[in-house]
């Protein structure tokens, strides 16, 4: 079954390297897709069993909403014995220009926190200005994050699981222009505030555990800020719940004691997206099969610690379900995975995901990756705002010694 699922991971790279060949007449054809039976979502089925009065439909209709908002309040089990996690999430989409010729903008705030002491308060964006000749990219996070590490290298024993205790404070931001159709380029800057960095027990030293001498001594602060410099290919027109199109992201980061940095230190991020429908263009119900691959290396050795590439550790943490965030750590990753998605009722309102990934890091010695963790799993949709199109996604993965689920408002990719 593993051999199995290497293969179809494996078509998923050759399938992402083929990104930029996507069809823009696709494209342009589903932002005007129609579809003979009404779409439903958690609103109207609220309206039809509670029946709140409403305003007239003149009113309505002179003063239009154009902001879809999307809540969801909920708790879940922290694995390791973190106990009770209690979070909100909200998601703001709404247009900047007109609707035929601007991609949907979306604000997500996720506050969390459970009882014993981790909290977080983060804030993304992604706005698209008219006619998506701007695009302004965010990502805002303050947090107490005690969380396990296993060291460097694909093949870390579970007997390695170490505790570390630290406040994180993360400010990305990136301004970029567009080129020519699709395409955009523009800078960025990002900053990483990792304070009072200690393992659980005082007899625990995690330079030792680790092997990594950078960003590992004991109640270290390490701070990392630097310019980025960007290339954007995005064919989509909703990043919560992409139609088929494809994404391509390059990032490139400096970091350099001129903007504060404690080290310089470089890195590339480079992510690889493509959507495939699987039924005529003139419908709006969900049968995709989305591909999705990155590679995010450091280029210094100096690199510290809690900055190195890690699995769920991606722009927007939604990479490794089915593994423990921060199982497998290096230099290097390398991560790709398949999600077939399709709708269950005509109207939109349920549907499912099946899904398989592949992680892989390389390996502290000799930079190769000898070391190969798949995990698959599957999960359920309920249409919670059909003008943002954002779902709630219930996702169940699985892997070798491992198991969790995750619930969240949009798809993971």
């Amino acid at each position: 079954m593993v051999k199995r699922l290497l293969l179809i991971l494996g078509l998923t790279v050759y399938a992402s390297g083929i990104v930029l060949a996507q069809d823009s007449v696709m494209v342009s054809s589903f932002r005007h897709s129609s579809d003979s039976v009404a779409q439903k979502d958690l609103i109207d089925i609220f309206k039809s069993v509670f029946k709140p009065k409403t305003k007239s439909a003149t009113v309505v209709s002179a003063n239009p909403s154009k902001v879809y908002f999307s809540f969801l309040p909920t708790a879940s089990t922290l694995p390791d014995g973190g106990g009770k996690m209690f979070l909100t999430s909200t998601t703001a989409g709404f247009y900047l220009g007109d609707k035929e010729t601007t991609n949907l903008s979306s604000v997500t705030f996720t506050p969390y926190f459970n009882l014993k002491g981790r909290f977080g308060l983060p804030l993304r964006s992604s706005i698209w200005f008219n006619n998506n000749n701007w695009f302004l990219s965010g990502d805002t996070r303050m947090m107490v994050y005690p969380q396990d590490t296993w060291g460097l290298g694909g093949n870390q024993p579970e007997e390695n699981r170490t505790r570390v205790n630290y406040k994180y404070v993360r400010f990305y931001q990136s301004l970029l222009r567009r080129i020519k159709p699709y395409f955009f380029a523009g800078i960025g800057y990002d900053l990483d505030y990792h304070m009072r960095i200690k393992a659980g027990n005082d007899d625990v030293d995690l330079q030792d555990k680790s092997g990594y001498i950078f960003g590992t001594d004991y109640g270290q602060n390490s701070f990392s800020s630097g310019m980025t410099f960007n290339l954007l290919y995005d064919t989509r027109n909703n990043s919560i719940n992409p139609l088929p199109g494809c994404y391509a992201n390059l990032v490139y980061r400096y970091n350099s004691p001129v903007l504060g940095s404690n080290r310089v230190w470089q890195s590339i991020y480079a992510d690889m997206r493509k959507y495939i429908s699987l039924t005529p263009h003139n419908t709006v119900r969900q049968n995709t099969l989305a591909l999705w691959t990155y590679y995010w290396t450091t280029l210094d050795r100096g690199t510290p610690y809690l900055s190195l590439p890690s699995i769920g550790w991606d722009f927007y943490n939604r990479s490794g379900r089915g593994v423990e965030q921060n199982r497998y750590r290096g230099q290097s990753l390398w991560y790709t995975e398949a999600e077939y998605r399709r709708s269950i009722t005509r109207n939109g309102l349920l549907g499912f995901v099946l899904f398989a990934n592949v992680t892989t890091v390389n390996e502290p010695d000799t930079r190769q990756f000898n070391y190969f963790h798949p995990a698959g799993g599957g999960g359920l949709r309920v249409k919670m705002n059909k003008k943002s199109n954002t779902n709630i996604a219930i996702d169940y993965g699985f892997s070798k010694g491992y198991s969790s689920i995750r619930l969240n408002l949009g798809e993971a990719f």
